[in-house]
């Protein structure tokens, strides 16, 4: 905004079959969604297992903290993930998000056809396909 703060917000579809009491990355700080006004912000969408497992959003955002833009910084916690997960993540589905101070957003995802819009202060509106490490 005008005051150049940023915040963000996110719900969770649930997940389909979920055992009784599960909890999703939604709900928790640093794994579904994390903001820091000094960098940006980031957010997540997927099996919140593996997001939470991660630090998905906390983890992207000090990625672009390190200097990495948006998308790369998606990418190189999407890449942790498939290290950490080994092949369990193969027919699974995570994807970042992130913007960051600067208006730049980008995001990445461990299988294509993951797209995300982008409108910029013009109210103008594009659709974009993330990149996918399983492409």
């Amino acid at each position: 905004g005008a005051d150049q703060r940023m915040a963000g917000a996110c719900t969770t579809s649930g997940m389909a079959f979920k055992l009784r009491g599960r909890v999703g990355d939604s709900p928790i700080i640093g794994a579904g969604l994390y903001v820091d006004d000094e960098v940006g912000g980031a957010t997540a969408t997927g099996v919140g297992e593996d997001v939470v497992r991660i630090a998905g959003a906390h983890s992207v955002v000090e990625a672009m903290r390190h200097g990495l833009d948006p998308t790369a910084a998606c990418r190189s916690v999407i890449e942790r993930l498939a290290r950490l997960r080994g092949t369990k993540v193969a027919g699974s589905q995570v994807a970042l998000l992130a913007l960051d101070k600067a208006g730049r957003a980008g995001a990445f995802a461990l299988q294509p056809g993951f797209t995300f819009a982008v409108t910029d202060a013009a109210g103008r509106t594009r659709i974009e396909p993330a990149g996918a490490l399983f492409a």
